[in-house]
């Protein structure tokens, strides 16, 4: 079988039912190239200017940031220091007594840890007390092991407490553990 070429060239759509618009009106409604060329610089500026003031924005929000960190760190134990001035007066007042009685004393001293211990649950800071726990290395410091009748690795003698300040350790307990 022969095969027959055919050269067919498709023709736009719609060209030949929509009228035709005389060349010198199709000028005047289009921009010229110059026109359309200034209305991009503009563009453009509008943009670079809208960045630029979205850029000194962002600067400003960083660095009132900075400043408040550096605000916030210098003044972070203030609430604490305030607390411990009612201990520290109470200090004072104790040794500022003539001749103070043994009972005096003591009765000033159980005022004062109070005080202090008051200061310290306002603040966050919460004691670490493992006697007869099982030690943990995450909150206490063995600073010995010694035969016992307890589980080996249990806490015998608290040598001195640890203290945790919003869940993290600021002082691990010093401790002495049962040996197995």
């Amino acid at each position: 079988m022969q095969e027959l070429e055919t050269n067919i060239v498709p023709e736009p759509a719609g060209e030949e039912n929509a009228p035709e618009i005389p060349a010198a009106q199709v000028e005047e409604s289009a921009p010229d190239a110059g026109e359309r060329l200034r209305q991009a610089e503009l563009k453009a500026e509008e943009h670079y200017d809208a960045w630029l003031r979205a850029k000194a924005e962002t600067e400003n929000v960083r660095r009132r940031a900075q400043e408040d960190i550096a605000r916030a760190s210098r003044f972070a134990i203030e609430r604490f220091a305030g607390e411990l001035l009612a201990v520290k007066d109470s200090l004072e007042a104790a040794l500022a007594t003539d001749g103070p009685s043994v009972e005096s004393l003591k009765a000033g001293s159980e005022l004062t840890l109070r005080q202090l211990v008051a200061a310290f649950e306002k603040s966050g800071i919460r004691e670490i007390d493992p006697a007869r726990e099982k030690f943990d290395p995450n909150f206490h410091q063995a600073i010995s092991a010694i035969e016992s009748e307890q589980e080996a690795g249990t806490v015998i003698t608290v040598l001195q407490k640890g203290y945790l300040i919003a869940e993290r350790v600021l002082r691990p307990a010093l401790v002495i553990v049962a040996k197995g």
